[in-house]
């Protein structure tokens, strides 16, 4: 497949020199503004993303924060990943710079229709460039650990790119011969009193005996509720401990998260091809698969039920309920990777090599960036992104998005 003209290297950045715009979001980390580079692009025609982390005394935020730069350092020639423009730290912040994506994310993208659904068409182009950004990932010996709509950005070109690398694993490659989570009966007891001790009364009832029958009869509904980030409770530096084939960190958003990674049995990047089946799911039906009232509820549906399909049995329902397999062993990708997956009848006859050859992907943001960034400069004084941390009190504003009647809509997907 073809690839995107090697970007180039990451370089200090020099906050004297950088104008904030406008605030864009601020997450469970840092804060991203819109920025450019005051002398080299005076009228912001190429503005880029600054995320900006407080530093405090919580040192994982700060370690999680140069874990994400490293991250993205080695991320630089791939069309649907974003790479590091340049980063700075000092006493007060570690900042970071990546290219800017004006179209938003795939969660606004999807409420954006009619009926905050996507088409079989528009689901497979989206899925198509998914597992090609997963398949470069793991390549890398990097499993994701939080793939869900919202860090799904849509670029100017309308293809898409992941986002936040926080969350994210260094994992060497699985042997194909090891299909055991544990070398050893105490590796495993051992495993299995971490997570009792971190997670308490939900871990108990979930191995239980009534548990283990339910699993074999339980049929849960769907409820639509407010997903939630998981951070790292069994170890908040990645770089703490070596790079090995497993992870036991329980970490993800909730409605995302593996059953293993529950479990604590310990994961690998099969994990990246559950939450790809519940992202896959939610844009078929507006929903998430395993949603509850509450996340003990979420973890006891993701543990013990089943999604519930709508509608004819086709192609994507079988793609789905293949990545949604609770044996990570036996979950489409796990042997193969994501030519596992790319085999799939729901992919048959795309043609992979011209993904980033589609010059009218399904939605196209319509607004002009450059001359709303160009106002924006000419109108505001600007944003020390240094003081806001400082001087705002206000609640964070909600994230930036374009507006419903930016996208462009059916778009024929017959080139690739």
């Amino acid at each position: 497949m073809a690839t995107n003209t090697a970007p180039p290297p990451p370089e200090l950045l020099d906050l004297d020199n950088l104008r904030a715009i406008k605030l864009l979001g601020k997450g469970a980390m840092g804060t991203v503004f819109l920025v450019h580079h005051k002398s080299n692009d005076p009228f912001a025609r190429s503005p880029f993303a600054l995320k900006v982390v407080e530093k405090s005394s919580l040192r994982h935020t700060d370690r999680r924060a140069r874990h994400e730069i490293s991250v993205l350092s080695r991320l630089h020639k791939h069309p649907f990943l974003p790479y590091l423009i340049g980063s700075f730290e000092n006493h007060e912040i570690i900042c970071w710079a990546i290219p800017f994506c004006p179209g938003g994310d795939l969660n606004v993208l999807r409420y954006s229709q009619n009926d905050r659904v996507f088409s079989p068409a528009v689901i497979r182009f989206y899925l198509a460039e998914i597992v090609c950004a997963l398949e470069h990932l793991h390549g890398q010996g990097i499993v994701y650990r939080d793939l869900k709509p919202e860090n799904i950005l849509v670029q100017q070109s309308g293809h898409v790119t992941l986002t936040d690398f926080d969350l994210s694993r260094n994992l060497a490659p699985r042997k194909p011969d090891n299909l055991e989570y544990y070398s050893s009966p105490e590796e495993k007891s051992l495993a299995n009193l971490r997570y009792t001790h971190l997670t308490g009364k939900f871990t108990r009832f979930i191995i239980s005996k009534a548990g283990k029958r339910a699993f074999n009869n339980n049929k849960i509904g769907l409820k639509k509720v407010k997903s939630a980030r998981v951070s790292p409770v069994s170890r908040s530096n990645p770089d703490d401990f070596p790079s090995n084939e497993r992870s036991y960190s329980f970490v993800g958003t909730e409605e995302y998260v593996a059953p293993e990674i529950i479990r604590g049995d310990g994961h690998e990047f099969s994990v990246d091809w559950w939450a790809l089946g519940v992202l896959s799911y939610e844009m078929l039906y507006g929903t998430t698969p395993f949603k509850g009232k509450n996340r003990k509820e979420t973890f006891q549906k993701i543990l013990l039920g089943r999604p519930e399909f709508f509608g004819k049995p086709n192609l994507l329902t079988d793609l789905i309920r293949k990545l949604l397999e609770k044996d990570a062993t036996r979950r489409l990708g796990y042997r193969g990777g994501a030519c596992e997956i790319k085999e799939h009848e729901f992919f048959r006859g795309l043609k992979w090599n011209l993904l980033t050859e589609v010059v009218r992907p399904p939605f196209l943001p319509l607004r002009d960036e450059t001359s709303l960034t160009h106002e924006l400069v000419q109108r505001e004084s600007g944003i020390d992104f240094i003081e806001y941390f400082h001087k705002l009190k206000l609640p964070p504003p909600p994230l930036w998005s374009p507006s419903l009647d930016e996208c462009q809509h059916n778009v024929s997907l017959t080139e690739f």
